[in-house]
Formats: C-alpha cells, sequence, structure tokens
C-alpha cells in the first residue's frame, strides 16, 4: 500500500518498509527481530527505510516470535545482612553504596548505551541477601529479562554459580573468585598496579606506602600483588599496606593509620580513585602537600579522580567500553546459546595529572 492508498492515520507497516528497501518482507522481519545472519548492507537498507517510513516495530508481537522482551537484567551482587536482621534502613544501605560509586555509574553509561541503539534497555537489580539473589533468579527463569550482566562487589558471592546452576544467560564483570563457567570481562590489573609502582619510584619516591583493596576479590588481589612485586624488583621489599574497602572513608582511615606508623612516607598507591581522594584528604590535613610531600597514585579515572584536589594521576580502567563490551557478550550468547564461555581482559593506561 503506498502512501496515498494508506488510510487516514494508518501506521506504517512491514511491507512498507519493505517496498522502501526494496526487500521482501520476510527479509524486513529478519531485521527487525534481531536475526544475525543477514547480510549488513542489507541490514542497513532497511534501518534506514524504518528510519524513512516511520515504522515502529510491535513489541508484543515481536515478543511472540522471538521470545525475547528485548531487557537484560544489569544485576549488582554483594553481601548486606541476611533474613532475620534485615530491615529498610540495612537494604537502602548497600543501595545508597552502590549508587555512590561512580564506577557503578560507568558501567551503567557503557551498559545503556551499547542496548539503546538496538532498542533495548537495562532492568537495575540489587542482589545483597539469599532473599535477593533468589528473587533475581526468579526474575530471569520466569522470562522477564532475556539475561543477566553481573557485577560481583563480594569474593564469596554465590549468584554467578547460582546463574550457571540455573542454565541462565548472563556475562560476569570481572573474572569470578569461584570456578564457573561464565563469559566475563576483566582488566589486567597488575599491569596497571606496575605501571602505578614504576611512576612512583621515576618521581624518585623511596618510602612508598599502598592502600590496597579488599584482598578477598580478584581486583584487590591482584593490583596489590601488582604493585607490590613490582617494587620488589627494584629492592622495595617490604612495603607497609592497610586494607581499604574501596570508599573515601576506608582510604582515609587508612592513610592516617600508615602516616601515624610510617610518618617519613613520600609516595602512596591506593588501588581505587576514592581511597586516593579520602588518602588526599588527610595528608592535607596533616600538613603534608601532594605531590612536593608525597605522592598520590589512584586506579580507575572514574569522576573522582578530576574532582580531587589535586587531580589525580591514576590508572585508567576503561569501564564504559568493558561493559559495553560484556553486553556483547551477553547478546551473542543469547543468539548463539551453545556459544562457548569466553574472557575479553582490557589494558590499562597510567592517567598522569597532578598529584604524582
Amino acid at each position: 500500500m503506498t502512501d496515498a492508498l494508506r488510510p487516514p492515520g494508518a501506521s506504517p507497516t512491514l511491507e512498507d518498509v519493505a517496498r522502501a528497501a526494496g526487500v521482501s518482507r520476510a527479509t524486513v522481519s529478519r531485521v527487525v527481530n534481531g536475526v544475525r545472519n543477514v547480510d549488513p548492507a542489507i541490514q542497513e537498507a532497511v534501518r534506514r527505510a524504518v528510519s524513512v517510513t516511520g515504522y515502529t516495530p510491535n513489541r508484543a508481537a515481536r515478543s511472540l516470535v522471538t521470545r525475547r522482551t528485548d531487557s537484560v537484567a544489569l544485576v549488582v551482587s554483594g553481601t548486606g545482612v541476611e533474613p532475620g536482621g534485615e530491615g529498610p534502613a540495612e537494604e537502602g544501605a548497600f543501595t545508597a553504596q552502590v549508587l555512590a560509586d561512580p564506577f557503578f555509574g560507568r558501567v551503567m553509561t557503557g551498559v545503556v548505551n551499547y542496548l539503546r541503539p538496538r532498542g533495548m534497555h537495562p532492568v537495575l537489580m540489587f542482589a545483597e541477601s539469599s532473599r535477593a539473589r533468589e528473587e533475581v533468579i526468579a526474575y530471569l527463569r520466569q522470562g522477564s529479562a532475556d539475561g543477566a550482566l553481573i557485577v560481583s562487589t563480594h569474593a564469596r558471592d554465590p549468584l554467578p554459580g547460582m546463574i550457571v546452576d540455573a542454565g541462565l544467560p548472563a556475562v560476569l564483570y570481572a573474572r569470578p573468585t569461584r570456578p564457573a563457567r561464565i563469559s566475563y570481562v576483566d582488566l589486567a590489573h597488575r599491569d596497571g598496579a606496575r605501571l602505578a609502582a614504576e611512576h612512583l619510584l621515576e618521581r624518585g619516591c623511596r618510602r612508598i606506602v599502598t592502600i590496597s583493596g579488599p584482598l578477598g576479590i580478584p581486583a584487590g588481589q591482584d593490583r596489590f600483588e601488582g604493585f607490590t612485586s613490582t617494587l620488589a624488583r627494584h629492592g622495595h621489599h617490604d612495603v607497609p599496606v592497610v586494607e581499604g574497602q574501596f570508599t573515601q572513608e576506608s582510604g582515609e582511615v587508612a592513610m592516617a593509620r600508615l602516616l601515624a606508623e610510617h610518618p617519613d612516607l613520600d609516595g602512596v598507591f591506593a588501588s581505587n580513585d576514592l581511597m586516593a581522594t579520602g588518602a588526599c584528604h588527610v595528608l592535607r590535613e596533616h600538613g603534608r602537600r601532594v605531590p612536593d610531600d608525597v605522592a598520590v597514585v589512584g586506579f580507575d579515572d572514574s569522576s573522582a579522580a578530576s574532582t580531587c584536589r589535586p587531580p589525580l594521576t591514576t590508572v585508567r580502567q576503561p569501564v564504559e567500553q568493558m561493559a559495553a563490551e560484556m553486553t556483547g557478550l551477553l547478546l551473542e550468547r543469547l543468539s548463539a546459546p551453545d556459544r562457548p564461555v569466553t574472557s575479553v581482559v582490557f589494558e590499562p593506561v597510567l592517567v598522569v595529572r597532578d598529584s604524582a
């Protein structure tokens, strides 16, 4: 039906798109429904025709055909109080901590930017307790989302294993702490920490300390070992360390303790930017100039790095790109369920600013 013959107010149809693209109705249907084995040039022609005609797919009808919801669950999994000790304040505390951390905002940005052009959307879920984890599993089993993107913040987090055991499609941000047949994206954390150590040494720092991340999770352990092993190769075999929790407050507590125990320190590596910001705050309170008296290096290159005073020298973790890659791996899994599990590891980069 041409535009002239279409009844007033009638919506464009697949036939209209097919005619505009010069392809069959079946081909348009395959492109609109996300079937992957369609020639890229044809896909582009169909997408242009969709734009020109103003065609809008019927989501309900499409879902019946594809059995897809066009949404994925973005699950932040951690630890909180368990049943018997739960309450609104406790449950809300975990959510508030997550939303206050710029890292998670960057993950969300990467996920949304990847999904939006594909007409898909994330559903944000939190899994800080056994009950919440069971709710996530039930949500996915019911088909309320096509799969899950998991960001785990706890060393003994059982959720990745639970999802694998349930046979649900999922991809993990950072390698799992326990063996699990699940695809993941990660950063070469040891290499990033090596860059931080070498930079402090090149600046002439000799009394170097570190504020590690949680040593029970791979990222915290890898950054600590990468940093200390590099210093050991340069003759610094006994590096003072205080373990932090990737929060600014824990960075402040750790820095105060390190200053008290090692007042002559001249270099600090904090395993994320929030802890580095806390360290800078404490150093200023104690009359130490950054970087003249003490050089400080962070990790992640989050928004905290640029708002810190002075701006942080840090190791960049390309969180947005990693989150986008994680999302792409999940969509590939949905299209090819038998696809073998895989991992994609990104390379860190040192970003030099004023703190070191």
